[in-house]
């Protein structure tokens, strides 16, 4: 098991890499191709339109044939979707292959993956170590894709992009099946998860966190480069510390408490949003993208807080609803966040804000009626 613990860790370090290259420069470039504030928005959201399609049905998928088969089927559209964006020369076509990159995020398998490969770790802190390896892998890719950029054009980052694909991919392919368990009794249990009321509330209170979370996150690039002046180098190099950031805040309370992380998650979250509107220098920009890995902290926190309330036979179809709540949260994000930036750039950050206080309440409630925090 170990083994393959590595193996993803690996490849997930390397595919940091590669979007790393790319992620943090995505709405500049699309603003490049013509495209305004709000089609910016717009076509992110798109991109989380075909996540949330593809939750559901991947973890259902992976509980019943297998999620190592979906982990390679996700990376391969991950590739052709890169090919696509690499080499698209238009802003309708470059869409498509973001749109295709979407099917490609294939999030319950891999941690279904790795939850089954865990081994004596929790939950937590497996998934905080995968979190990890994919955000120290996306600590190099920024500073190179600034450099490369500011100096030879965007454009050119997506090629070298595909070659870390290609890489990490191979990685996938060297691990190992496991045995998935036999379901005698799947419809009974597939029910009792849709019935459950606790887990659908659950998926509620994350949807509403993971929007208040990341609205801010989607066109802070455009304000730092059109509002604040900095060189797309230098919102590289913001990049790679907030990917540092994300790494060491998931590695170091990975072993907290879940609930107590989502609130941990929640009060790094408001420094960053504060920091980028009221901020008046790299160093403090700097600053609140390290804390941004709140983000990420919350993300695996509220993994495994659902697997204790679920069956094991429906940790992938679980996983699917989790992250299609997370997407359908970051379909809106961007699309809200594009009107609020035309509207004027620095409410991005104050709306933020408001709605991270309403979410920490909402999750203070949530976790103590049901005594999870802080025990």
């Amino acid at each position: 098991m170990l083994r393959d613990l590595i193996l993803v860790s690996t490849s997930f370090f390397i595919w940091g890499i590669g979007e790393g290259l790319f992620f943090y420069f995505q709405p500049i470039y699309l603003q490049q191709l013509g495209a305004t504030p709000v089609v910016i928005g717009g076509i992110l959201g798109l991109g989380g339109v075909a996540m949330a399609i593809v939750q559901a049905p991947s973890g259902y998928l992976a509980d019943r044939y297998g999620n190592r088969r979906l982990l390679i089927v996700g990376w391969i559209i991950g590739v052709v979707a890169a090919a696509i964006m690499a080499f698209s020369g238009s802003l309708v076509l470059f869409t498509i292959g973001w749109v295709v990159y979407g099917f490609s995020a294939m999030n319950p398998p891999a941690s279904s993956y790795v939850t089954s490969v865990s081994g004596k770790l929790t939950v937590g802190r497996a998934l905080t170590l995968l979190s990890a390896a994919y955000n120290l892998g996306a600590v190099i890719g920024p500073v190179v894709g600034g450099y490369i950029g500011q100096n030879y054009g965007l454009h050119l980052i997506y090629r070298f992009s595909l070659f870390f694909f290609i890489l990490s991919t191979i990685m996938i392919l060297l691990t190992r099946d496991h045995k998935v368990e036999a379901h005698p009794d799947d419809e009974p249990v597939q029910g009792k998860l849709i019935h459950n009321r606790q887990f659908i509330l659950i998926l509620a209170v994350i949807m509403f966190t993971i929007f208040a979370g990341y609205l801010a996150e989607p066109l802070t690039p455009n304000f730092l480069q059109n509002q604040q002046k900095v060189s797309i180098e230098m919102i590289g190099n913001l990049g790679a510390i907030g990917s540092l950031g994300n790494a060491v805040i998931t590695l170091s309370l990975g072993g907290i408490n879940p609930s107590s992380g989502i609130i941990v998650g929640h009060l790094l979250l408001a420094f960053f949003s504060f920091l980028l509107w009221k901020g008046n220098s790299v160093a403090w920009f700097g600053v609140g993208y390290f804390l941004k890995g709140g983000y990420r902290l919350y993300q695996a926190m509220y993994l495994s807080i659902v697997r204790s309330m679920i069956h094991s036979k429906q940790v992938g179809l679980a996983y699917g609803f989790v992250t299609t709540v997370n997407a359908v949260a970051i379909i809106i994000a961007p699309v809200v966040a594009g009107g609020l930036y035309t509207y004027q750039p620095s409410s991005i950050y104050s709306i933020s804000l408001i709605l991270i206080a309403i979410s920490f309440i909402l999750n203070l409630v949530f976790l103590r009626k049901r005594r999870h925090i802080f025990r």
